[in-house]
């Protein structure tokens, strides 16, 4: 009587009688949502260019004009792509976020867009502050500040104007730094240690100076997040940030209460 085979070897033997299932080709409408998803993330697509019109994808993959369809109303949703009507379909500029709950530079907020940062001093004085400046930071009489604008841009366009009130008490290494360079947010979050933080989030119009520092119609609707920052006993101090309401939004995060009910 043979010598029956073992039972690896049963296995072993079933094994090499099932083929691997077939490699399904990625259907036409995942091929085209995967193309144009790919080019704008990687960037070789940028915010603001327009895609090929419906028409001329549905020759470039040789398939329906509803596959298409399909595919860009998918990207639309993502938040890749608005439609324009009678113009075709764009690759969206994507809003800048802000934690409401974090300081951070404003160069972080634009470079996370992928777009490079520029940033532009346009006024800076010393002089004693005037009698709201010194109710914004708890001054006295007398005391002086340092009053700066500046601009900051995301590419070829501005981003937020800046106003900044800086206490010269509190901070006395600010008479000595121009700014012309260096952003003051950026400059006092490495020189100025701080431990409270006041933030303060409206939704204004444009007046006349800021529509034109941003490059939009005055009355545009914007954001304003205006912030005071203490250490020591004494206000550091206080900026007024203002962005374009369309190009920005504010995230926060939080949990819920452990506290019983």
């Amino acid at each position: 009587m043979g010598a029956q085979p073992s039972e690896v070897e049963a296995i072993s033997a079933l094994d090499d009688t099932i083929e691997a299932p077939a490699q399904r080709e990625p259907s036409l409408h995942s091929r085209i949502l995967d193309d144009v998803e790919g080019r704008i993330l990687s960037g070789e697509w940028p915010p603001g260019f327009r895609i090929p019109f419906e028409h001329e994808l549905t020759e470039q993959y040789r398939c329906s004009r509803m596959t298409v369809n399909k595919a860009i109303t998918e990207l639309v949703k993502r938040g890749l792509i608005e439609r324009r009507r009678k113009s075709g379909s764009y690759v969206t500029r994507p809003k800048a976020q802000s934690a409401v709950l974090e300081i951070h530079e404003i160069r972080l907020e634009v470079e996370q867009l992928g777009l490079p940062y520029r940033y532009q001093r346009l006024e800076r004085a010393e002089r004693p502050a005037a009698a709201a400046e010194r109710k914004l930071l708890s001054l006295d009489q007398g005391a002086r500040v340092v009053s700066l604008v500046a601009l900051h841009f995301a590419g070829s366009r501005p981003f937020c104007v800046e106003d900044r009130l800086i206490n010269l008490a509190a901070v006395p290494e600010a008479a000595g730094e121009s700014f012309e360079a260096t952003a003051p947010g950026a400059w006092l979050i490495e020189q100025v240690p701080w431990s409270a933080a006041e933030n303060r989030i409206r939704a204004v119009p444009a007046d006349a100076r800021t529509a034109g520092l941003l490059q939009v119609a005055e009355g545009t609707a914007c954001l304003v997040i205006e912030r005071r920052t203490f250490s020591a006993g004494a206000y550091l101090t206080h900026v007024r940030l203002t962005y374009p309401g369309d190009r920005h939004e504010l995230v926060a995060e939080f949990a819920p209460s452990q506290a019983k009910p």
